[in-house]
């Protein structure tokens, strides 16, 4: 069992900085002793969070508000527990094998039968509030103050609303957006952002606010808070009353909400409030804090979880030439996305929108033979996927489950939830649960960000919550800069649907948003490097069989890049500019940079690399790729460990290695 936890617990008062004085103050410190959590109980409960001699957070508020007037964090502390954990958590389909999970902790139980943990970890601080009451409570609203020391800048995704019929729900949103840069101040009033976001505070830290474990309660948004230098949580309302409309009519739009956020148990924990701290940059592109802080697996057989790539047909607009047949929506067309699939072991193919009826997942097209694509793709050693809107699915769940999974079906991928209040969160374990009691995956895109439900139901392969290559169908946002920026922030939270591999590669002059045969911005280095820089246990191949089949050399790459990993290096990078990881695999590793639209040059230091001799496969940018982004060269190296190894990257370029060992 790949889940299997090995837990070393140990109490007492030697290494954990705590005491309690009459207003009830408490202290507690990361094993490193860097970082210093002060909790102060005195006409309600505030924390704040030091790194050495910086204030990372300064006194902030931290309460649950529960209708009838009771406020959790305003009561009398009754007791308090301290306890040092040192373990072990095997990590399936994840960035590493191996999760160190070592933390200092403190309980605190007040009158009232609740209480607050809070965590110490040397890259990070959490806390949350849990209870044990009897009768179900309603929650009110929940304050989660970020007050900072000064007026430090923030990277911050502000939410893109959508509407229906003229009205408008500031919760009702994609969750893609790309990153202002501004000071805490200059935070829009009378608008939210949505986690994670990265505060620059000085001499090179940063701290990224996020949440973890959200189960049975509403995401947590963020907005400028009551000082200029001070952030705050904010939570949509509970859906009353919703209209169906949008997107081929498989969208809800939530018309009415309560007073109140959730309505839930007596006894739980509630979410975890999540603040990374990082000394350099690199370091946010190798943290575990998301992953630590979830609920363990709740599947017991995970053998036929089987993550991997997959050929999709969505974003390349099953735009396919030399075949003798109408290209389209159609068996044909998807048995050829299966024969290329398994020519280039591709372990997947996706029936992307159009298989069925938009309104009802159960009435499949009359061009599509479903099950006999299914079969023909189990001869050649192909899954199937199959996409939905999340309305449709959800009324129809255990029907199209069952049914699908009967025929052969792998996963799902579900689109367009686009909200993440308490019964949206709860559409998502229900899918995830049910879908694990058919042997079936997936992949929530129109998604909200992360917060562990991949630990907790390792069947959920991968969340979208980020502006993904869809957007270069029909805009013309600064991507190499965000290719470089959400690693450090979005990437924090878990694994990103982002859809790599353009094959069409275009320089900032001569990009053009075209929606059938869409292009990338930068060069197809940088696309290759995606493979290994994002997090994706299921990574799809975004352009057509066509494409990829004209570009073997490249393709042969893609296919060679796994989807997990035993281990993972940060190398270097910086917010916004560039980042470079490596990855193991059994016994090879790959490495993937990319940079922003300015050439850069770095060093890849091997000494990671075992003792032995090595060969490294290296695409990297071409001397034309700042006029011609698909102007690419391919090289073979013997390499070792005492090596250093150059990477010139073009305007907007990449570099990308599989290294392997020989003879």
């Amino acid at each position: 069992m790949k889940n299997k936890i090995s837990l070393l617990i140990i109490l007492g008062m030697s290494s954990i900085l705590l005491y309690a004085q009459k207003n009830q103050n408490f202290s507690l410190s990361s094993p490193d002793d860097k970082i210093h959590i002060s909790v102060v109980s005195d006409e309600g409960l505030k924390w704040s969070v030091r790194h050495e001699n910086l204030q990372i957070l300064a006194p902030s508020t931290i309460a649950i508000k529960l209708a009838g007037g009771e406020v959790l964090g305003a009561g009398k502390i009754t007791s308090s527990k301290p306890q040092n954990i040192n373990r072990k958590i095997e990590a399936l389909n994840y960035k590493k094998e191996i999760v160190e999970d070592v933390y200092h902790q403190l309980t605190l139980n007040f009158k009232g039968s609740y209480g607050v943990i809070f965590r110490a970890y040397n890259d990070g601080v959490a806390y949350r509030f849990f209870t044990n009451k009897k009768d179900s409570l309603t929650i009110e609203n929940e304050v989660a103050e970020f007050n900072f020391q000064e007026d430090y800048k923030v990277y911050i995704p502000y939410v893109n609303n959508e509407f229906e019929n003229g009205e408008y729900d500031m919760y009702q949103i994609s969750f893609e957006n790309t990153y202002d840069y501004v000071h805490l101040s200059e935070v829009v009033k009378d608008t939210a952002a949505f986690a994670p976001i990265l505060v620059e505070l000085v001499d090179g830290v940063k701290a990224a606010i996020t949440e973890a474990d959200l189960e049975s309660y509403p995401g947590m948004f963020l907005e400028r808070g009551e000082k200029d230098s001070s952030l705050k949580g904010d939570f949509a309302h509970y859906p009353l009353e919703e209209v169906q409309g949008g997107h081929n009519n498989l969208q809800s739009f939530v018309s009415k909400r309560a007073s109140y956020i959730a309505k839930t148990e007596g006894s739980r924990n509630f979410p975890w409030r999540v603040l990374i701290i990082s000394e350099e940059d690199k370091e946010l592109l190798n943290n575990d804090m998301v992953y630590r802080l979830a609920s363990p697996s709740r599947i017991k057989d995970v053998a036929w979880i089987k993550p991997g790539k997959v050929a999709w047909d969505w974003w390349n607009d099953w735009n396919i030439s030399n075949v003798d047949f109408r290209a389209g929506i159609n068996t044909k067309t998807y048995k050829h996305y299966i024969d290329f699939a398994s020519e280039n072991n591709i372990e997947n193919i996706l029936l992307d929108e159009g298989w069925a009826e938009s309104e009802d997942i159960m009435k499949v097209v009359p061009d599509i033979n479903l099950q006999e694509i299914i079969d023909y793709a189990e001869e050649m050693n192909v899954g199937v996927w199959l996409w939905g809107g999340w309305l449709p699915l959800d009324r129809k769940t255990d029907e199209a489950l069952s049914t699908y999974s009967k025929m052969g079906v792998k996963g799902f991928k579900v689109d367009f939830m686009d909200r993440d209040d308490q019964k949206m969160v709860n559409f998502y374990y229900k899918i995830a649960k049910k879908a694990a009691e058919y042997n079936l995956m997936i992949d929530f895109h129109g998604a909200y960000k992360p917060t562990g439900l991949q630990r907790t139901y390792p069947n959920v392969m991968n969340f979208e919550g980020v502006q993904g290559l869809e957007h270069v169908k029909w805009s013309n946002p600064d991507f190499p800069k965000y290719d470089s920026t959400i690693p450090f922030i979005r990437m924090l939270a878990g694994p990103i649907d982002y859809t790599p591999g353009a094959m069409r590669n275009a320089n900032k002059k001569n990009f053009r948003d075209i929606r059938s045969k869409p292009m990338s911005q930068g060069t197809r280095a940088h696309q290759l490097a995606l493979y290994v820089l994002y997090e994706a246990p299921f990574n799809m191949l975004a352009d057509s069989p066509t494409s990829y089949m004209e570009e073997p050399e490249s393709t042969k790459f893609i296919a060679s890049v796994p989807t997990t990993f035993d281990q993972t290096l940060a190398l270097d990078g910086e917010v916004s500019k560039y980042a470079a990881i490596a990855r193991l695999k059994e016994d090879t590793w790959y490495v993937g940079v990319i940079t922003d639209w300015d050439a850069r040059e770095l060093t890849i230091d091997l000494s990671f690399l075992p003792d032995g001799n090595y060969e490294a496969v290296i695409f990297k940018d071409g001397i034309n790729a700042d006029r011609d982004g698909t102007d690419y060269v391919r090289e073979v190296l013997k390499v070792n460990s005492g090596m250093e190894l150059q990477t010139k990257m073009a305007s907007g370029g990449g570099w990308a290695a599989r290294i392997y060992p020989v003879k």
